[in-house]
């Protein structure tokens, strides 16, 4: 099991990418075209600059969901490796079977 303060800060990065997604995303296209004069591209830059490095979705960290395991972790499932096995072998997750042969 993680820390609990360690899925609590990757939860809260999460919501604030959420929330800072459309002001980003106006600035970083601000920054990306070549047609804006350099002044206002610097200025987009700066703006950027100052919205909180959290809100960046790059600063989230992939964790399973039922022990936050940060490493080993299967995106299609939000699962770790080891509670995807479990789960799998009990037949918790459909169409999924552990190999036997």
């Amino acid at each position: 099991m993680a820390k609990t303060s360690a899925v609590e800060r990757n939860k809260k990065r999460a919501k604030m990418a959420a929330k800072c997604a459309a002001r980003r995303a106006r600035l970083k296209a601000v920054v990306m075209n070549r047609e804006v004069t350099p002044e206002e591209r610097f200025e987009a830059t700066i703006k950027l600059a100052e919205v909180a490095r959290n809100s960046a979705p790059v600063r989230q960290r992939n964790r399973c969901d039922l022990t936050g395991r940060p490493r080993g972790t299967y995106r299609k499932f939000k699962l770790g490796r080891v509670m995807l096995r479990d789960l799998a072998s009990f037949g918790q997750i459909p169409g999924m079977t552990k190999s036997s042969w």
